[in-house]
């Protein structure tokens, strides 16, 4: 684990992780005296929009959505898949197109009805046919794309899953008998185990005896939301709180400790700070729900309180429009096609912004660190190495000088307009930041305008901006889940559905063979996709995301790594 400087105010209490980082004994080394309460006590800003998994979106609903489901496979603690509800990891054919998995026989659900390989189908094509967030994590599967464009929902739905309806049943997916299920692909996939091991969402299964009776509002209630997790839903009050209760004999391991979870909305950080200090609550900063750092600097020593940062799976950069035509109007000075000009405009705007300053005064190098090593984050499969991105250099010097060679001038750089939505906290200061940095070390003046976020969404797909905010935060731990949905035309480009409309012969042929490789072989690829991007400087790398997570020095096994929090049952509570 490798220190990243977070503040006098931080110092010796901070651990940042490159996978993973805990706070204390896991619990495969039990502490001397457990708490006779193991009750865990935690804040959420928001109250959950769902918990099923075939629609879960928010990094909230997944962390805890993660306690109460499972796939065949899953990620352990450092990020490597391993077999969750599977036996093993998958037999896979010598041609990558078909992959077999045996089942473990004990398995059951949280009322106790066993799973069976009819339930993995029922969830899958369910999952594909709902058409949720992360729905194409199954688009590997051979007849995926006739289910999603299937138009039918809720209880519609249902009762085509029920007769096993060639609308709503992959072709390629099969029950070799109740404990085996046989996948058929499309094309060899080396990313699909990564993408099925993806916490919460699509390929989790579901109880279908218990789902068809209340097709799309089974998670709400404690009687139906049935799961194969150590932990189910014990009570809600709406815009009030969660219960969680561990499950009686639980099928896996390590059996949960915590008996029980409360967590509390409070859509107020301050109020919720407040009531972490006063002791109400265990830890706070899970399930995506950030401490604000300015308190967390007014913390009394004497309070000791305990510090985690995770890089996550979040990056942050800016995108030009890289194509002009009838379909992306924005136009602007930035195109591919626009030669060496529009090349050195690009890289003067990416290498006169400062990331570490930017670090500095937006987040107070706690909840961010300057994006140097590419695109994916340190700690995921395809990082480039620290300093490793020249995008990220800050030379204000040559900056200059590119620009007054590319446009001598001024007026290719004369009246440019950077966009963003107000929705996300970190992007309002990061356009003053950058907006500030091109008029320092360019001489430029750049006018910023906000769009609601819906509708910033769609314009920045469709080629409406010719500067605007761009980031991506990575499902599974694989690179194809970057490469395979911003550029290219996997992703849609130049037409419509991609940010810059970047799509060249030579990362399209690459990305394809990227994409059917096995990971040992596709990350070099990846690392060269990436390489291409930087060569075009088809973006401006700005920050990585960190998590900041507070926990109480009671609390043993809490923590997290690029992608998700530590499950529930990896947590105890000591004698305090």
């Amino acid at each position: 684990m490798l220190p990243i400087a977070v503040g006098r105010w931080f110092a010796g209490l901070a651990c940042v992780v490159l996978a993973s980082c805990s706070n204390g004994t896991p619990v495969g080394n039990p502490p001397t005296a457990l708490a006779s309460d193991q009750t865990l006590r935690f804040p959420i800003q928001h109250d959950l929009s769902t918990l099923d998994p075939a629609m879960i979106d928010s990094e909230s609903e997944a962390d805890i959505g993660q306690n109460l489901f499972d796939g065949l496979l899953k990620f352990d603690g450092n990020l490597n898949v391993v077999p969750d509800i599977a036996t093993s990891l998958p037999s896979i054919s010598a041609d990558g197109l078909t992959y077999t998995f045996k089942l473990r026989p004990d398995v059951t659900f949280s009322n106790g009805d066993p799973v069976t390989s009819s339930d993995v189908l029922y969830s899958w094509n369910r999952a594909a046919a709902m058409q949720g967030p992360f729905a194409t994590n199954l688009s590997a599967i051979s007849g995926y794309g006739k289910v999603a464009a299937n138009q039918a929902s809720g209880a519609a739905l249902e009762a085509l899953l029920e007769k096993a309806d060639p609308a709503v049943t992959m072709s390629g997916l099969s029950a070799g008998d109740d404990h085996t299920v046989v996948v058929e692909l499309d094309g060899a996939a080396g990313w699909f185990t990564s993408a099925i091991a993806q916490p919460s969402v699509a390929a989790m299964v579901l109880d279908q005896k218990v789902v068809k009776s209340d097709f799309d509002t089974w998670w709400k209630k404690p009687a139906t939301s049935v799961g194969t997790g150590a932990f189910k839903l014990a009570a809600h009050v709406q815009d009030q709180s969660y219960d969680f209760a561990a499950v009686g004999n639980w099928w896996g391991r390590p059996k949960p400790t915590l008996k029980t979870i409360h967590v509390d909305v409070v859509p107020d950080a301050e109020a919720a700070m407040t009531k972490y200090q006063q002791g109400a609550y265990d830890l706070y900063g899970y399930a995506a729900y950030a401490p604000p750092s300015a308190d967390m600097a007014k913390i009394p020593a004497t309070q000791k309180p305990q510090l985690l940062l995770s890089v996550k799976n979040k990056t942050y950069w800016a995108s030009f429009n890289l194509v002009a035509d009838a379909k992306r109007p924005a136009g602007g000075p930035f195109t591919l096609d626009g030669g060496k000009p529009s090349h050195d405009l690009r890289l003067a705007f990416a290498i006169s912004i400062d990331r570490i300053k930017l670090a500095k005064d937006l987040c107070s190098d706690v909840t961010c660190v300057p994006a140097t090593g590419g695109l994916i984050p340190k700690g995921l499969l395809g990082y480039l190495g620290d300093g490793s991105d020249p995008l990220a250099a800050f030379d204000p010097v040559r900056a200059r000088s590119l620009l007054l060679a590319a446009d001598p001038t001024g007026a290719n750089s004369n009246g440019l307009v950077y966009t963003y939505d107000p929705e996300n906290p970190f992007n309002e200061p990061a356009a003053k930041f950058v907006q500030a940095q091109w008029l320092a070390n360019l001489g430029v003046t750049v006018k910023l305008q906000t769009v609601p976020h819906t509708r910033f969404i769609t314009e920045r797909l469709n080629g409406m901006y010719v500067l605007s905010r761009d980031g991506w935060a990575a499902g599974y731990n694989h690179p194809q889940d970057w490469f395979d949905n911003l550029w290219g035309q996997v992703a849609g480009c130049p037409d419509t559905n991609c940010t810059t409309g970047y799509d060249t012969r030579a990362y399209d042929q690459l990305l394809a063979k990227a994409d059917a490789e096995p990971v040992p072989a596709a990350i070099p690829d990846y690392k060269t996709l990436n390489r291409q991007l930087i060569d075009d400087v088809a973006y401006i790398p700005l920050f990585y995301a960190v998590d900041a997570f507070l926990f109480k020095p009671y609390v043993l096994g809490a923590g997290s790594n690029n992608m998700f929090d530590y499950y529930w049952n990896q947590i105890q509570i000591t004698s305090h």
